[in-house]
């Protein structure tokens, strides 16, 4: 007979799916090992000083609705292992060229009431979904949107399919509600005009209402750095500072799972997938990138609306029209000229962050992928227009451009941080239509990247859904 394999499972990559992935195995007693190529786990969560000594600053996952909001997050007991959220006093704010500013605050009512005569919108589109937000999420997050609740998705569904812009279009009449849902929408890095761009819109809105926008104490890697910490007292083990060209490098185990996208996947496999798979995998599709600087500052951010101030999140973008005009121009190949700005201010809420006295910014806008455009002096343009005087406070900046991001991480094919286009081509069909969608023709090895469903986000998801299916065939003997 063969001899026993050394583990149950293997894991390449150390990033939040590669970890839930693996912590799901542990937790169902078999023995896994995490091998990650880097000297420390975190994947798209990392936090280091790159700025100044003292200046905190979070690689690239920032604000975190869906690990709050997450299923499996929920699940785990992360706080007894240091992880600990802060709920700044508004989630997001979005400031508009007249010096007021859209805000999204925990309290559905009072952003209705912050949003004027839009208000009653915001409630008719936003409370149903709200109140079932326990329900829903799980669905969202999961490899085919199924629920109990089939009002709600029905519900949810009539509105998610849209355009964004057709929905903020018909729903609102006000500069303040459109550019607020604009914001949120333009999280999916596609034109707004894409059908299902809505989708982004609500969920995150939802997640606002239902569990806000909050960050982690200290940065963003205390989300991998607690799960390494829980995944070790379940018995299982960490191998870093290992990177792996090939399958034939792994420890003998029954079961492989890669948190890698579909590019490093063939290039690991070499020559041993089936033609046919091989063209599939060849023509998954990439998606735009992104262009990141990291701010130490000597104050605070001079924003000229009082709720930018108060918020963990800033959307810079103007109106509707000007976010969906940035979105437009970067999916068709060209740098915007204005382009829609994300911006987290965790200093303000977390003293760890940064000196005394002294803040964090994190920014970045959407770019063409692989662009190789300086987008610096067009991001802190968007910055002093809506806070002027905001370049005299930079003691020091980072910029992260799309070929740096995607050497931090080679997930970020391209700096595509979502690992792939998430539309309704690709979205519960990533990296193919394949059931489950994890599985590869490879027998024991498996994707559990956010090339799988449910997609990009610090959220766990697509490592626990894939360890499901490798969990299976482990108890089975299949």
């Amino acid at each position: 007979m063969p001899p026993s394999p050394h583990y149950d499972a293997v894991v390449v990559g150390a990033g939040p799916n590669g970890l839930a992935a693996a912590i799901t195995l542990a937790q169902r007693g078999h023995s896994v090992l995490v091998i990650e190529a880097r000297e420390t786990v975190g994947g798209g969560s990392r936090t280091h000083e790159l700025t100044l000594p003292g200046f905190r600053h979070d690689l690239c996952s920032a604000i975190h609705p869906l690990g709050l909001g997450s299923p499996f997050f929920q699940k785990l007991p992360l706080d007894r292992f240091g992880l600990e959220w802060i709920q700044p006093e508004i989630p997001v704010a979005h400031p508009l060229d007249d010096g007021s500013a859209a805000a999204l605050y925990r309290s559905l009512p009072r952003t209705a009431a912050a949003l004027g005569a839009d208000g009653r919108a915001w409630m008719r589109l936003m409370e149903p979904l709200v109140e079932a937000w326990e329900r829903l999420i799980p669905a969202f997050l999961s490899p085919l949107p199924l629920t109990t609740n089939l009002l709600g998705l029905a519900r949810f569904g009539v509105h998610a399919l849209q355009p964004a812009t057709w929905l903020a279009q018909a729903r609102f009449t006000g500069d303040r509600a459109k550019a607020l849902f604009a914001g949120l929408a333009a999280h999916a890095i596609m034109p707004l005009e894409t059908p299902a761009t809505a989708a982004f819109g609500l969920v995150l809105g939802i997640l606002g209402h239902g569990v806000g926008w909050p960050f982690p104490r200290g940065g963003a890697g205390a989300i991998p750095e607690a799960m390494a910490r829980y995944l070790q007292s379940l018995g299982g083990q960490i191998e870093t500072g290992w990177p792996v060209e090939t399958l034939d490098e792994l420890p003998s185990a029954r079961r492989v799972l890669l948190d890698v996208t579909p590019r490093q996947f063939l290039k690991m496999t070499e020559d041993r997938l089936p033609p046919a798979y091989r063209r599939r995998l060849e023509g998954y599709r990439y998606g735009p990138g992104v262009f990141k600087i990291d701010y130490a500052l000597s104050e605070p951010v001079p924003w000229i609306a009082h709720e930018c101030r108060r918020a963990g999140t800033v959307h810079l973008g103007g109106t509707l029209a000007e976010i969906a005009a940035s979105e437009r121009a970067m999916a068709t190949g060209k740098n915007p000229q204005r382009p829609y700005v994300l911006v987290a201010q965790q200093s303000l809420f977390d003293l760890t962050r940064a000196p005394a006295g002294k803040q964090t910014l994190w920014a970045y806008c959407h770019v063409p992928h692989g662009s190789t455009f300086d987008m610096t002096d067009r991001i802190e343009a968007q910055i002093e227009r809506f806070a002027p005087g905001f370049r005299e406070a930079v003691l020091a900046r980072r910029v992260h451009t799309p070929a740096d991001l995607h050497r931090y991480n080679a997930n970020y094919i391209g700096s595509d941080i979502n690992g792939g286009v998430q539309d309704l081509r690709q979205l519960w069909t990533r990296p193919m239509l394949r059931i489950p969608p994890y599985s590869t023709p490879l027998p024991g090895v498996y994707l559990c990247s956010s090339s799988t469903p449910p997609g990009g986000g610090v959220h766990g998801m697509c490592g626990y859904h894939a360890a499901q299916w490798a969990n299976w065939g482990l108890v089975t003997g299949d």
